[in-house]
Parts: structure tokens; sequence; C-alpha cells
């Protein structure tokens, strides 16, 4: 899986937004720390759930638990915006 083209993150004044351009289907922004900005990073490339907790694992102070709940909440959003190409 991996983010659509069309979805661009940007940091502002410490938030990160998410939002739709050009080809994307979204037309409004999502704001997310930088925890949930760090799981859409790994999505720039084709990789898999795992993977990305393995990546947040590496980085972040957190059970693979915790750390996988936290992907999944990203993950539900990005699918409700129709920003994830699985």
């Amino acid at each position: 899986m991996k983010i659509k083209k069309g979805f661009v993150v940007y940091e502002s004044g410490g938030e990160y937004i998410m939002t739709g351009v050009g080809e994307a289907n979204f037309h409004g922004i999502i704001r997310s720390n930088a925890v949930a900005a760090f799981v859409v990073e790994c999505l720039s490339e084709e990789t898999t759930r795992e993977e990305v907790i393995d990546k947040m694992f590496e980085k972040y102070d957190a059970d693979r638990e915790t750390l996988g709940k936290g992907v999944d909440s990203v993950l539900e959003t990005l699918r409700k915006i129709g920003a994830l190409d699985e």
C-alpha cells in the first residue's frame, strides 16, 4: 500500500497538514501530529502495515501493540479520504 498521487503533506508551525491536489478526489485538509506524518512519509513508497510498525519501533519508544493501534488509526483516516492505494 502507499499514498495515492495527488496528496501532499507539509509542515506549518509544528503542525502537519495533508491535502489533495491535482487528480486527488479529496478537497479538504487533514491536520495531524508528527507521528501521523511519519506514517504518511513511510507510505510515500510501497510498504506494508508491519513495515511501517517496524520503522516506528526503531524511531519511537513504544511497544508494538501501541504503535500498531496508531498506524491503524492513521490508515483508517487515509482510507476514509481515499488517499490510500492498496
